[in-house]
């Protein structure tokens, strides 16, 4: 694997993210759950978000808390089905020639995935969430990422049947209902840029690693014959009809990911029709190999931290602050934070 692929992976995955949430939050607080199904409507005290990311669950790499995407397909088929890329996705083939002999194998891919429940003192029906998939919101977001918003033309996975991107079923950004296509560009803080620029003076040729990552990423309200309630209600474990769901899916990346999703879904409480339980999910898949460059880094003195296990779990000197560069477990709470405010402001 090239040198481009060691750039820090928790700025690369997180910031993905990003794109799907305000900046900031105010009067929520986390409160780790080892499951947020399990968690009877009702019982949340006010301003608390029940957050799950699994990290020590038997099926997670005790590094990095993340899961093998077999064993996660095979485990939690209901969140490979509505979490995944789409329908049916599975991990992508490549073909490599050594010594003149072609061979074709599975790219293995590792999944973070996070999920949390928080309820709201209004009825469901009156939260419009058609009011984050504007570009106007996603500005509003974090002045760090600039976007703009592009085609289904332009989606590069629409052009290319042959990526792991390509949805077989339908063209990204193409929609019955609301949707935006985004173009998304991110510049790296803090320490990273150092820490890439010192990478780069290391090579010895081939490409330089991007101190930024840009992204592709639909952003719809998903239509209600898109919707199937029974799998939507085990996935939240919330036994009520889905009001309405909020889909981003980051279709293509330039380095590090193949796919991301955050799909936000609203639906009325059991125990009280005029209040709303709100289920978030985050997934990320990250490519395998990543984890196995461990050796190419520690022969660096001061990049021996930038193992990108190490940046993923928050483990590292490189992990700064409360944002990005903190790692996903950070970030990934500090964001479902921020989901939490948005949804629950008049």
């Amino acid at each position: 694997m090239r040198l481009t692929r060691l750039v820090p992976a928790a700025a690369v995955l997180a910031a993905v993210l990003v794109a799907a949430v305000p900046a900031a939050a105010a009067d929520f607080r986390i409160q780790d759950v080892a499951d947020i199904t399990k968690v009877a409507p009702g019982s949340l005290p006010p301003g608390t978000i029940a957050f799950a990311d699994h990290r020590t669950d038997d099926l997670a790499d005790p590094k990095t808390g993340l899961i093998r995407f077999s064993d996660w397909a095979h485990a939690r088929p209901l969140q490979k089905q509505l979490l995944a890329l789409y329908p049916g996705y599975e991990e992508p083939s490549v073909t490599t020639t050594v010594n003149g002999v072609a061979k074709t194998q599975k790219r293995k891919l590792h999944m973070y995935v996070a999920d949390a429940r928080f309820e709201l003192a209004r009825p469901a029906a009156s939260l419009d969430l058609a009011r984050f998939a504007t570009l106007a919101t996603l500005e509003k977001m974090d002045p760090a990422i600039k976007h703009r918003l592009i085609g289904p033309n332009d989606v590069i996975p629409n052009k290319d049947a042959k990526l792991s991107g390509h949805n077989p079923t339908r063209r990204w950004c193409e929609n019955a209902t609301t949707v935006i296509c985004i173009q998304s560009r991110y510049q790296f803080e803090g320490k990273l840029p150092a820490a890439i620029m010192l990478l780069n003076k290391l090579r010895d040729s081939g490409k330089q690693v991007a101190d930024h990552i840009e992204f592709q990423s639909e952003l719809r309200i998903v239509p209600p014959a898109e919707i199937d309630q029974a799998a939507f209600a085990k996935l939240t474990g919330v036994d009520t009809p889905v009001a309405a769901a909020l889909e981003q899916t980051i279709v293509h990346v330039n380095q590090i990911m193949q796919f991301g999703k955050v799909l936000a879904v609203v639906q009325p409480s059991p125990v009280d029709p005029g209040r709303t339980i709100a289920s978030t999910f985050v997934a990320l898949a990250v490519e395998s190999d990543l984890f196995e460059k461990r050796k190419e880094l520690e022969g660096v003195p001061v990049l021996r931290n930038m193992v990108p296990a190490q940046v993923l779990a928050g483990n590292s000197s490189f992990n700064t602050g409360t944002s990005i560069s903190a790692g996903l477990p950070s970030y990934s709470r500090n964001r479902i934070e921020a989901i939490a405010a948005a949804l629950s402001a008049r």
